[in-house]
């Protein structure tokens, strides 16, 4: 990490200048100004930043640990302004690891710092609920710390695992209801520990960490040039995949300087394109299943018209879900032969797209059981929203404006002709309508780039820069960058070493937040409304427990 004095950093000084007063030091990061402040002065800190310089996005929480000491790392940007950004940075010692929490500042922050205590330790004063978020309660160590002993047991007594119901939910008229962790409509393996006072939902509580994906640690093991990029397609299961890709390659390329052939940023906005396709299909048909019911139409729609944007991502990557096919400088290889052929293929798909999407408007949108079931249920209002670090169509869909395409532009977007869809309503209705909305603006991106692409010269169809063999950024280099995934902001942190391997490799998946938010959504509601809710917010577990 690279310390200068504070009258010395290049960045305007506008948003620290409330704060100057506690900042230690700055330091110097590769995407926003960072200040370090002390452990105990943290609430104070960021709840002027929020006030007084309107840093009221808290976008991810990192936690680390150095040789000398611990850190937590606040990640924080304006839903108005994307761009302009600050990271706090909070060290602790080694022998005492701990630091007041952001949660009563940023209600987003609780679950950001819960997975800093499991996996790393750190402690936070004033946290609700301090207690383990992805890992067993009675789960020794903590498995990104430095010391963490692998093949320590981890056996505990039936007693410490058996649930004592008399909790503070109890009551004469209260309920517990599981729902999950193996239930078609929690859309992975998410379990819901549900009290019911009477019929009406009283509380939430959302159980995570049943499947450990171990991504971070996976990708902190790997190379940068090479052998990273197969991993975040899996972080979503429902095709967005390659979208995750452009979320590790945008973060990496700004790391090391890397500059992208216009031509390969065409490629990937039209094929980031299709993957948020895949991922909104998927989002609209399984909601049919979970509101409607039974083995709907749409279902069986959303499932056909998925395979045609399959079959030309499989022209195109040679794969169906699992694409691999960004690289770091540009894309793995051409547009297939004959282009006129998979041009055609293309607009064939695009022309047929908005008689199919009617047919989902008729069935979903204007079918009156779904309206009865998703109108004024799950309210979100916009400030509670922002308040847990909602992105994508959830923010959307209240309201929020926010969309990093637009607002922090990458690829080839802002040469491009499209809107960013918002709905005011805030319930389970709106946010099913601007997915399928943001279909609409997805295909009509496509359009543009097929144009571009049909007429682009042969002689400078560049499809990768110039990239070093092996890449091996200069050590404590610090970056956060983020792309605007199907779901939402998806950003990745990455700390240098010196080596081929990241020294950390954070990832802050937008499903995390929105699961957080769920009981916020969902109490005074029914069972019924839980399940339609939950749909509506088009969670993948595998962008949760990371």
């Amino acid at each position: 990490m690279s310390q200068t004095a504070l009258s010395d950093a290049a960045e305007p000084t506008s948003l620290i200048d409330p704060v100057r007063e506690h900042v230690a030091r700055a330091d110097d990061h590769e995407n926003a100004p960072a200040i370090v402040v002390r452990a105990d002065e943290v609430q104070a800190v960021l709840s002027t930043l929020k006030t007084e310089s309107g840093l009221d996005h808290c976008a991810s929480v990192t936690a680390q640990e150095y040789d000398d000491r611990y850190e937590s790392i606040y990640h924080l940007r304006k839903y108005d302004e994307p761009t302009t950004e600050l990271s706090v940075v909070v060290p602790t010692t080694k022998d005492d690891p701990g630091s007041e929490s952001a949660a009563p500042v940023y209600p987003t922050a609780a679950w950001h710092e819960r997975e800093a205590y499991d996996l790393v330790g750190i402690e936070y004063e004033g946290h609700p609920d301090l207690r383990r978020i992805l890992l067993p309660e009675t789960w020794q160590g903590h498995p990104l710390s430095q010391d963490y002993n692998q093949d320590q047991p981890q056996i505990v007594t039936y007693r410490e695992h058996e649930r004592i119901l008399e909790d503070r939910r109890a009551g004469p008229d209260t309920l517990h209801l599981n729902v999950g962790p193996h239930h078609p409509s929690t859309h992975g393996v998410l379990h819901l520990e549900v009290s019911l006072d009477g019929e009406q939902v009283a509380d939430v509580e959302p159980d995570i960490g049943f499947i450990h994906r171990c991504e971070e640690q996976m990708c902190q093991s790997k190379t940068y040039r090479h052998q990273i990029m197969p991993y975040p397609d899996r972080w979503d299961w429902s095709g967005a995949g390659l979208l995750n890709e452009w979320a590790y390659a945008r973060t990496a390329e700004s790391l090391v300087d890397i500059d992208v052939p216009e031509y390969a940023q065409v490629i990937r906005t039209m094929c980031g394109e299709f993957s948020r396709i895949l991922g909104h299909l998927l989002a609209a048909a399984t909601y049919a299943l979970d509101v409607v019911g039974e083995f709907t139409p749409v279902f069986q729609w959303g499932v056909r018209d998925r395979e045609l944007v399959q079959d030309i991502l499989e022209d195109l990557t040679g794969q169906r879900l699992m694409f691999n096919y960004f690289r770091l400088g540009g894309v793995a290889w051409d547009l297939p032969e004959p282009r006129e052929e998979f041009f055609e293929n293309i607009r064939t798909f695009l022309d047929g797209l908005p008689e199919k999407l009617q047919e989902y408007h008729t069935m979903l949108t204007g079918n009156e059981v779904l309206q009865v079931r998703t109108v004024d249920t799950g309210h979100l209002p916009a400030e509670t929203a922002r308040a847990y670090g909602c992105t994508g169509p959830v923010a959307r869909g209240s309201g929020v404006d926010y969309d990093l395409r637009r607002d922090d532009p990458y690829g080839y977007y802002d040469e491009l002709d499209w809107s960013v869809v918002t709905e005011d309503e805030g319930d389970n209705f709106a946010r099913l309508l601007v997915r399928l909305r943001e279909v609409e603006e997805s295909a009509k991106i496509i359009d543009q780039c097929v144009d571009l692409l049909e007429d682009w010269p042969e002689a400078d169809r560049e499809i990768q820069a110039n990239v070093p063999r092996t890449i091996r950024p200069e050590s404590d280099r610090e970056i956060y960058r983020a792309v605007e995934a199907a779901k939402g902001e998806l950003g990745i942190y990455i700390r240098t070493d010196g080596t081929e391997t990241p020294a950390r490799f954070k990832i802050r998946g937008p499903s995390f937040s929105h699961v957080q938010v769920l009981p916020e959504m969902v109490r005074g509601e029914y069972v019924p409304d839980l399940v339609a809710t939950l749909g509506s917010l088009d969670p993948i577990m595998g962008d949760v427990d990371r």
